[in-house]
């Protein structure tokens, strides 16, 4: 029996039947990447049911080399969760730890595995008068540990912040098969580092987190939602700093869109209409809310927002959402948008960050440089204005082929995209992390000491390489 035969009858003893499969049928769905960029390969899926099992098959991979990638919902957006085509690896799925294991109302804490689906936590939550402040489109599929691991965002940041802000404990295997446990959670607690922010967007790349204390916050008993056509994306950042100044921590949410992205939703989504008459070129959603305690307040809160923004000729049209149903359609046109663009045609995606202050300009500015560099392709930037963090696409001229048009001058697009992104101090990765996608592209454009730092601690945690190789860093396993 050869090495690789006795690892997996090693295997196989350890995880039995349902904890581990080779079966191209039942592995091949999770070897593509969500968006259908990467595909990979693997020796198999192990699926373990508790962090006992996790611990047990790192080490085993650890005495046969074996590489592993962690899998969650398989939702990223970065490749981060995608094995190379080596067939080396092995795919570890966390998708059968789903237990919440303690949720204390009194405390506002809930302690889960990280395989629990996004969906799941927020209607145990609310089961309780409670809320999880944290959503995205892909909540139906993304799981707790791959938000934790790629830190991710979505449209609540501006208030609550990122992943990163809502994990109060953390539990992980290491390479070396070792525990990592702070799951339970201390309000202060000045014992040196704080371990568990390092792996949090670590991608996998220095532990496999298998559980989290999370906090949570009492359910919104309101919310009003409106929607405002501007003049421009300079007037949208007025626009916000008003309802800062007007709306104070009722601000749940700050989006923007422009003209372009609105009607590609029209045209593409069924059953969808827009909010206001006319044409605008940028329009702003924002989400207010507001606790037991303060909902009666809310309607007219919204109301007087709206007065005197329209009094301070901030706003150039807007309404508020009538009933929750409408609300929901506000959303909608938003949360549509990658979809609606898909339909349109191949594009560049891009992911990006800028100082808060400067994003406005920032988009203004290199809009019409983008364009006049690549003819026949239209850019256009969505999403969190108030985080600094837009989703800058460049959708490809009509004809073009996708995969074709994707290698070639796509490329060149989202080089000349970072370099000027880079140019403004901002961040290539806002919120779906480096992955695969960009690994390249931060090793050419990121800070010589971060990255020096990076690979340091990566050496110590994983000096095997072992981990999610070929991801955030451009390092591969160690030989074996």
């Amino acid at each position: 029996m050869n090495t690789a035969d006795t690892f997996l009858t090693a295997l196989r003893a350890l995880l039995g039947p349902r904890g581990f499969t080779d079966d191209p049928e039942l592995v091949g769905p999770w070897l593509t990447d969500w968006r259908g960029r990467y595909t990979g390969k693997a020796i198999g899926l192990a699926s373990p049911a508790s962090t006992t099992e996790v611990a047990m098959l790192v080490k085993l991979c650890g005495q046969y080399g074996v590489p592993i990638v962690p899998q969650g919902g398989n939702s990223g957006m970065s490749g981060g969760a995608t094995p190379d085509d080596s067939g080396e690896a092995l795919v570890l799925s966390l998708r059968r730890m789903n237990t919440i294991t303690r949720l204390d109302p009194q405390a506002r804490e809930v302690t889960c595995e990280a395989g629990v689906i996004l969906q799941v936590l927020h209607d145990a939550a609310s089961a309780h008068g409670l809320r999880f402040p944290l959503t995205l489109g892909g909540k139906g599929s993304a799981t707790i540990g791959g938000l934790i691991s790629t830190n991710a965002g979505g449209t609540q940041v501006l208030r609550h912040g990122s992943m990163r802000a809502q994990v109060l404990g953390l539990q992980a295997v290491l390479a070396d098969g070792s525990i990592f446990d702070t799951l339970v959670p201390l309000k202060k607690d000045n014992r040196g580092f704080d371990l568990k922010q390092l792996l949090i967007g670590s991608e996998g790349t220095l532990g496999i987190i298998t559980g989290a204390t999370l906090r949570l916050l009492p359910a919104l008993a309101d919310r009003a939602v409106l929607w405002v056509g501007l003049s421009d994306i300079r007037a949208a950042r007025l626009l916000l700093l008003h309802v800062e100044q007007v709306a104070g921590d009722a601000l749940e949410g700050f989006e923007v869109l422009p003209r372009h992205s609105l009607n590609a939703v029209l045209t593409h989504v069924p059953g969808t209409r827009a909010p206001l008459a006319g044409e605008h070129e940028w329009h702003a959603l924002i989400e207010l809310g507001a606790d037991a305690a303060r909902a009666d307040t809310l309607p007219a809160r919204a109301q007087s927002l709206l007065e005197s923004a329209f009094e301070a000729g901030l706003v150039d049209d807007a309404t508020i959402a009538m009933n929750e149903a409408q609300a929901e359609e506000f959303w909608t046109l938003r949360d549509e948008i990658a979809p609606a663009e898909r339909a349109h045609g191949p594009a560049m995606q891009h992911d990006v960050s800028v100082p808060v202050t400067m994003m406005a300009d920032f988009v203004a500015e290199t809009v019409p440089q983008v364009e006049a560099r690549f003819p026949g392709c239209r850019a256009v930037a969505f999403g969190h204005l108030g985080d600094g963090n837009v989703h800058y696409h460049v959708l490809a001229p009509h004809g073009a082929v996708a995969g074709e048009w994707a290698e070639t001058q796509g490329k060149a697009i989202s080089s000349f995209v970072h370099d000027l992104v880079t140019q403004w101090g901002g961040s290539i990765s806002a919120e779906h992390g480096i992955g695969q996608l960009k690994r390249d592209e931060l090793a050419r454009l990121g800070d010589p000491v971060q990255l020096a730092l990076m690979a340091s601690i990566k050496q110590a945690l994983d000096p095997q390489g072992l981990l999610n190789p070929g991801k955030l860093l451009a390092r591969g396993p160690a030989s074996h």
